[in-house]
C-alpha cells in the first residue's frame, strides 16, 4: 500500500470547481514535483491534503498511511505526520520560534502517547536541526516570521520540518521569490531530510528548484488534474517548451 493514495478527488472553493478528479500516488522513499501552470490547482491539492477549511471536496478520498484522512482535522493531520511548507509563511508576532516549535514538537509528541521533551533535550533537538538549514542563533530567537526576508522564511519553513520529522511533506512553491544562494540552503535542507521512512512533495513552477532536489517523478496537473506523468526529464521538457505543448496533446 502506498503511503498516499489520491482518488478522482474533486475539490472547490465556493461554487468554482477547481480539482477535477486527482489521481496520484506516493510512495515510501520517493520525492514528487508537481508542475503545472497558475490557477490550475497545484495549492489547492496542497491545501485539500492538509485540510485547509476553506476548499470542499465534493468527491475522491485521499487515503494516507491506510486512512481516508478527509474527515480528519487539521491538526490531527499534523500530528499524523503531514507537514504543509507555505508559498508564504505568515508572520506570527511575539511568538519566538523556539517557544513555538516546543509546543508543536511536543503537542506531537503528546498526541503519539510521548512524554514531553525537557528543556535539555529540546535545545538539543533544535540546536541539530538548525544546522541542516544553516539557521543563525539569532534568527531563532526572533518571533515566527516577523520581518524575516523571502529567504529567511524559507529557511524556517524547512527547520520547522526538520523539527517535526513529518512521513509526509508538501512544499508548496518553497522557491518563489528565493535568490540563488537561499534557493540552495533551502534545497540542501530538503536533501537531508530526504529518507526511506518519509516522502516528499513539492510544487513548483520552475525546473531551476529540480536542479536541486531531483525528482523521482513530475506530474503535470493542468485544469484540475494529472495530465502527463514522467521522469525528471519531463521538468527540462516543461522549462524549454512550456504547456503550450500539454495542451496541444489534450486537443485544447
Amino acid at each position: 500500500m502506498a503511503l498516499l493514495s489520491i482518488r478522482n478527488l474533486h475539490a472547490s472553493i465556493g461554487d468554482r470547481e477547481i480539482l477535477k478528479g486527482v489521481n496520484l500516488e506516493v510512495d515510501y522513499g520517493e520525492v514528487h514535483s508537481i508542475m503545472g501552470p497558475n490557477g490550475n490547482g497545484k495549492s489547492t491539492l496542497a491545501g485539500v491534503i492538509a485540510g485547509n477549511s476553506k476548499y470542499t471536496v465534493t468527491e475522491g478520498e485521499v487515503i494516507y498511511k491506510g486512512k481516508n484522512i478527509l474527515e480528519m482535522p487539521v491538526d490531527v493531520r499534523a500530528a499524523e505526520g503531514i507537514f504543509l511548507g507555505f508559498q508564504y509563511p505568515v508572520e506570527i508576532p511575539g511568538v519566538s520560534i523556539t517557544n513555538f516549535m516546543r509546543t508543536a514538537v511536543n503537542e506531537q509528541r503528546k498526541y503519539r502517547g510521548l512524554d514531553p521533551l525537557s528543556g535539555a533535550e529540546f535545545v538539543k533537538l533544535m540546536e541539530e536541526k538548525k544546522k541542516v538549514v544553516e539557521m543563525t542563533a539569532t534568527l531563532a530567537n526572533r518571533s515566527v516570521n516577523e520581518g524575516f526576508s523571502g529567504g529567511e522564511k524559507k529557511k524556517n519553513e524547512i527547520f520547522q520540518m526538520a523539527m517535526l520529522d513529518p512521513t509526509l511533506a508538501i512544499l508548496d512553491e518553497t522557491d518563489s521569490g528565493l535568490d540563488i544562494d537561499a534557493l540552495r540552503v533551502v534545497a540542501s535542507g530538503v536533501n537531508k531530510l530526504r529518507s526511506t521512512e518519509n516522502a516528499i512533495v513539492v510544487i513548483t513552477h520552475y525546473q531551476r528548484l529540480l536542479d536541486y532536489i531531483v525528482p523521482d517523478f513530475v506530474h503535470v496537473l493542468y485544469e484540475g488534474r494529472i495530465v502527463k506523468t514522467g521522469p525528471k526529464e519531463l521538468a527540462l521538457d516543461l522549462e524549454q517548451r512550456g504547456y503550450e505543448w500539454i495542451k496541444e496533446e489534450l486537443g485544447n
